[in-house]
């Protein structure tokens, strides 16, 4: 917390009765206590920045309406308690949208009452701090240099785009083969921004079957459709403030594309099955492996979206294109990966650093960290050696035939293994093999394929 007191102010004109809450709070030690008995002397105070106002409604100065609007100006993150006595409902809810946390009538439990909101509203400023340190550790560990390793001028030109992005609520667009760290980049420019203290909401539009990728967005109503048993916020509410990534937008569903464009322009949704227009504040950074430009060209992608989501452009390499970087991410790999499994550090031998540098890794940055993972457990001694480096260390695909299985076994394995290589991409898969892609979601709702 940012001491170790709570602070309370209690305005009360009746000194007996804030005399009588002041006592009940006081029996906690941590709760720092100040009474007022005019809203102006309390006004004049806000800059102490409490944590909690007990308001009572009715004051000779001014109306509680008018105190408790001025305390939310000077300090929206001060939770006001209004105390009243009279028991009107209307006026109530009125003080509750205009952000007051709690209304309690005055009698003989209000001290009570008044204890355990308090109580309450500390727990929840608790919670709040937490997530915001772990959401400053999150950043640290988001840093630019902490999630793409390298030294080459294209690695270098990233870092730069990334820079400028930060600084901005600008639009980002990620392109990049499947493996070079498009999402890691996505969160690095959220958690170094602006928002960092705002929701990241990841959506991976390929994952998500066509039918349920509007209400998986934008939320459904109660009854909307079929097992739509009660209210369903969309990713799109829930990232409200903070961060829309949206990985593989280029196989969003062109029926779809508009609806996006709109709540692009008008900041607001409608969630399946409703009428009621919810507002929206999202920043929106979006991947794709796609040229999106050529996919402008064969009628697959609005030209309109396209250039709303083009924004700052950032293009990751891929790995065959940043030379020694493969060897200093080799490295780092196996660094990483003997300090968390308590190996000793090993180092790679000139023959190894050969191979890793001659070899084009079609999978990338994933590619590398997995292969030279199995090699540090591969290798012998401290210096892992050009053996130890397999390029078809699985020998999946020779291994294929060598045991009996139905065909139907055999057609499952294979759209697992390109599920598992291109990160779950059901559409990319689909088009790879040349088969529907309502056949893999058929097979994923029947449990013969799993995604992670």
């Amino acid at each position: 917390m940012k001491n170790s007191n709570f602070k309370i102010f209690i305005l009360d004109d009746d000194v007996w009765y804030s005399e009588l809450l002041e006592y009940h709070l006081s029996l906690n030690p941590d709760y720092e206590l100040k009474k007022f008995h005019s809203a102006k002397d309390c006004l004049t105070s806000m800059y102490e920045r409490p944590d909690v106002v007990t308001l009572d409604y009715s004051l000779p100065d001014k109306n509680g309406d008018e105190v408790l609007k001025k305390i939310k100006e000077q300090n929206p993150d001060t939770q006001v308690i209004i105390i009243s006595g009279q028991e009107d409902v209307a006026t109530a809810v009125d003080l509750l949208k205009k952000g007051a946390y709690d209304y309690i009538v005055k009698d003989e439990e209000t001290p009570e009452r008044v204890w355990n909101t308090v109580n309450k509203i500390r727990e929840n400023v608790s919670l709040r701090e937490e997530i915001n340190q772990l959401r400053e550790q999150i950043g640290q560990k988001y840093d630019f240099g902490n999630i793409i390793i390298g030294n080459s001028e294209a690695i270098k030109r990233v870092f730069t785009m990334m820079d400028k992005a930060a600084k901005t609520n600008i639009t980002v667009s990620i392109t990049g083969e499947t493996g070079t760290g498009k999402e890691l980049v996505a969160k690095a420019i959220h958690y170094n921004g602006i928002k960092k203290k705002m929701p990241y909401v990841a959506v991976n539009v390929a994952a998500i079957p066509r039918e349920l990728i509007e209400s998986e967005l934008f939320g459904h109503e109660k009854g909307a459709f079929t097992g739509a048993v009660s209210r369903r916020l969309g990713k799109f509410e829930e990232a409200n403030k903070g961060t829309i990534f949206l990985d593989e937008i280029g196989e969003l569903d062109i029926s779809l594309q508009a609806k996006l464009l709109r709540v692009l322009q008008e900041k607001e949704i409608t969630r399946v099955g409703g009428n009621t227009v919810v507002p929206v504040d999202a920043r929106i950074i979006v991947a794709t492996h796609k040229n999106l430009a050529d996919e402008v060209k064969k009628g697959n992608f609005r030209e309109d979206l396209y250039y709303r989501l083009l924004g700052l452009p950032i293009h990751l390499p891929a790995l065959r294109e940043r030379g020694s970087d493969i060897l200093v991410l080799a490295k780092h790999f196996i660094d990483a990966f003997a300090k968390e499994n308590g190996m000793a550090r090993k180092t790679l031998s000139s023959g190894a650093q050969e191979k890793l540098l001659s070899y084009s890794f079609p999978g990338n940055v994933r590619e590398l960290k997995a292969l030279v993972e199995l090699a540090v457990v591969l290798a012998d001694e401290d210096v892992i050696q050009e053996h130890d480096i397999n390029f078809h260390a699985n020998n999946a695909e020779k291994d294929f035939l060598a045991t009996e299985r139905t065909l139907k076994q055999f057609t499952a394995d294979i759209i697992q293994y390109y599920l598992d290589k291109y990160d779950q991409n059901v559409l990319l898969v689909a088009d790879k093999l040349d088969i529907g892609k309502s056949t893999i979601y058929r097979m994923i709702q029947n449990k013969e394929l799993r995604v992670k």
